[in-house]
């Protein structure tokens, strides 16, 4: 029994030995390999509640500081022939480019320097999106032309964090993050009718939205390590 109890406890310190990997490293460089998350609604658009899968599209500089850790990242998505329903599931249908860019600068902490390290973060930043396309009937009996579209939002977000590393090696982490965009923005609407005249229209607001991101998966190289 007391043989058993001495190799649980030099396995429990090597464990710990281990587990002290963010915390002897000075940077740590992130890529986020997939993202689950809402974008920012366009328009009239009805399917706001709606998930998009993003892979590849941001990454993470972090200044590592005994447990806590100052954070850098920054997002970019691109999607061409994005489409959504405008005011009504059988009204209008829009298609066209979709940018979506975010920048944000904030902190980690981590709750121990274990294997497997749960943490919280909160990240302040920019974030700007620009849709332009083509809107069209759904009924296609309807007399009403098609017309173009041009839409922008930015604005100021404030986003808490939960998440989790898993140490894969002392230089090397996989993670995964769940998180709320709270996106306060100044947002320009512009339509060009399809009549004659070309008629410009324009509409301007100022708005609040509440953007769920379920799940961000990624690595952590951990570099320069510490005296």
């Amino acid at each position: 029994m007391n043989r058993f109890l001495l190799v649980i406890a030099i396995l429990l310190f090597n464990a710990n030995v281990f587990a002290q990997v963010e915390g002897n490293y000075n940077y740590s460089i992130g890529i986020r390999g997939y993202s689950l998350m809402q974008l920012p609604k366009i328009a009239q658009q009805t399917n706001t509640d709606d998930f998009t899968n993003v892979w590849l599209s941001g990454g993470m500089l972090k200044l590592n500081d005994n447990q806590m850790a100052f954070r850098i990242s920054g997002y970019y998505l691109y999607k061409r022939d994005y489409s959504f329903n405008n005011q009504c599931e059988t009204c209008e249908s829009a298609v066209g480019n979709l940018n979506d860019f975010s920048v944000k600068i904030g902190f980690e902490k981590n709750f121990n320097y274990s294997i497997i390290q749960p943490y919280f973060a909160t990240d302040f930043g920019f974030r700007s999106t620009s849709f332009k396309g083509t809107v069209k009937q759904v009924n296609s009996s309807s007399l009403k032309k098609p017309y173009s579209l041009i839409t922008s939002k930015n604005g100021g977000t404030v986003t808490p964090v939960l998440g989790l590393k898993v140490n894969i090696s002392k230089q090397l982490s996989l993670f995964t993050e769940s998180s709320l965009d709270f996106f306060y923005f100044y947002e320009r609407q512009e339509t060009v009718l399809g009549d004659a005249a070309e008629t410009r229209t324009f509409a301007k607001y100022y708005k609040f939205e509440a953007l769920l991101n379920p799940v961000s998966v990624g690595l952590q190289l951990h570099l320069v390590r510490k005296n």
